[in-house]
């Protein structure tokens, strides 16, 4: 059987998997805080019928070898996290990232995740949570008698508001902090613009916004995905345009053995 067939089926299933990757880049490419992902490849075994450097004559090498491979696989998926593009939105309760960092929120089983996504809202209690409810990990109350429409929340994290009986004073509400991660793009990507820390990730590291490495806030803005749709759809036709080349090979395979059979008739 000829080994293209197998070599060029596995070139179809990689292609199969960066359109699938593509369409979910184009998907969310109005998602708050969606960092875009792409497919690494490696090419597979080789069968090696001469080693390169193998003495063909006395004292004389073979200046090349003799192998043929087996196809590519996929090797992973990797986020890319550079800036997406901001949003002026005018909500006191939006928060943009500018610069490295996460905020950091806990689910209702006590498990904490990370998100780029700094649209919160307040609960019942007037505790910042995001879009699901989930609260943010940062010691921020909106209490009682604090005009949201007067609340601030600094480059630094710091949140203070003016209270309606004292409008030439602010009251301290609380302080937003970032967590980074050695190697961002080893995070698990959960759904519901949330990552999990994994192994690959390392441990998080904590600081205000501003120290450390972390990036700065910005009240009122919210951090668009990094989506390029003209980058995904070259590489949607790319990807397409593989595969045919694949199939024909195919093609071309199933023809040669089709004349094979012929010849014995």
């Amino acid at each position: 059987m000829l080994r293209a067939l197998y070599t060029s089926a596995t070139g179809m299933r990689a292609q199969e998997m960066l359109i699938d990757n593509t369409a979910n880049n184009i998907a969310n490419v109005n998602t708050n805080g969606f960092k875009r992902s792409q497919v690494d490849f490696a090419d597979l075994l080789y069968s090696t019928f001469k080693a390169a450097g193998t003495e063909v004559a006395a004292g004389q090498p073979s200046p090349t070898g003799l192998q043929v491979g087996s196809g590519v696989r996929a090797v992973g998926t990797t986020k890319i996290f550079s800036p997406g593009t901001f949003a002026q939105t005018a909500n006191p309760l939006d928060v943009g990232i500018e610069g490295d960092g996460f905020f950091k929120v806990t689910l209702p089983n006590g498990e904490s995740r990370y998100t780029r996504d700094g649209a919160f809202r307040t609960d019942s209690t007037g505790r910042l949570v995001t879009g699901d409810g989930y609260l943010l990990d940062s010691a921020v109350t909106i209490q009682d008698g604090i005009s949201l429409s007067k609340l601030s929340i600094g480059a630094d994290g710091t949140v203070t508001g003016i209270t309606a009986g004292s409008p030439e004073s602010s009251v301290n509400l609380g302080q937003i902090q970032l967590v980074r991660f050695l190697n961002p793009a080893g995070l698990s990507s959960e759904g519901g613009n949330l990552y999990a820390a994994t192994p690959a990730s390392g441990q998080e590291v904590q600081a205000v916004p501003g120290q450390n490495g972390m990036g700065m806030l910005r009240q009122g803005y919210l951090e668009r995905s990094n989506v390029e749709v003209v980058n995904e759809l070259i590489s949607l036709i790319t990807a397409q345009r593989a595969y045919e080349v694949n199939s024909r090979a195919i093609k071309a395979g199933d023809e040669m053995l089709q004349t094979t059979n012929d010849i014995v008739r």
